[in-house]
C-alpha cells in the first residue's frame, strides 16, 4: 500500500514545526541517507544528521533577522513512486510574528517508509528557494548575495 495522504501530512507538519522552532536537530532526523539536495544555488549531498543539522544551523541567523515567527505548509501534489516511496510537492509559507506570510517557497520531496513505517526524506529539490529569499530579503532591505 502506498503512504497514505495523512501520513505525508503529519510527517510535513512535525519538519514544519521543527523549522519553525529552529530545531535543526528534529529537522535533521527526519532525513536518510543519502540526504541529497538540488536547487539552482546548491547541489550535493550531506553525509549525515549531523552535517544536515550543522547546514540548517547556518542559516538560522539570517531567518531570524528576517522576522521568520512561523511555518506553514500546502501539499500540492503527492505521486506514489512505489509502494514505500512518494514524491511530494510541498509549499512552505513563512510567516512573521504577527502570523502574515511573509514568502513561500516550493519543494519536491522524494518520502520513502521505511520497515519501521517512519518516513523520511532521501531527496529535496528546491524549486525557486533562491528567488524567494531574494526577494524577501530585497523587501527587507538586507544585501542580496549575487
Amino acid at each position: 500500500m502506498a503512504i497514505e495522504s495523512n501520513a505525508l501530512h503529519e510527517f510535513f507538519g512535525r519538519y514544519g514545526a521543527a523549522l519553525e522552532n529552529f530545531d535543526a536537530r528534529t529537522s535533521a532526523a527526519l532525513w536518510g541517507a543519502p540526504r541529497a539536495m538540488l536547487s539552482d544555488a546548491f547541489a550535493g549531498a550531506l553525509g549525515s544528521d549531523d552535517e544536515v543539522e550543522a547546514a540548517l544551523e547556518q542559516s538560522y541567523p539570517l531567518y531570524r533577522q528576517l522576522g521568520l515567527a512561523g511555518v506553514e505548509f500546502d501539499v500540492l501534489e503527492e505521486v506514489p513512486i512505489t509502494e514505500h516511496i512518494t514524491r511530494a510537492r510541498i509549499r512552505w509559507h513563512f510567516l512573521d510574528a504577527d502570523g502574515e506570510r511573509m514568502s513561500r517557497s516550493d519543494y519536491e520531496y522524494y518520502v520513502q517508509r521505511g520497515d519501521d513505517g517512519e518516513l523520511t526524506v532521501r531527496f529535496a529539490l528546491g524549486i525557486d528557494d533562491a528567488e524567494q529569499l531574494a526577494a524577501l530579503m530585497h523587501r527587507k532591505g538586507l544585501d542580496v548575495p549575487s
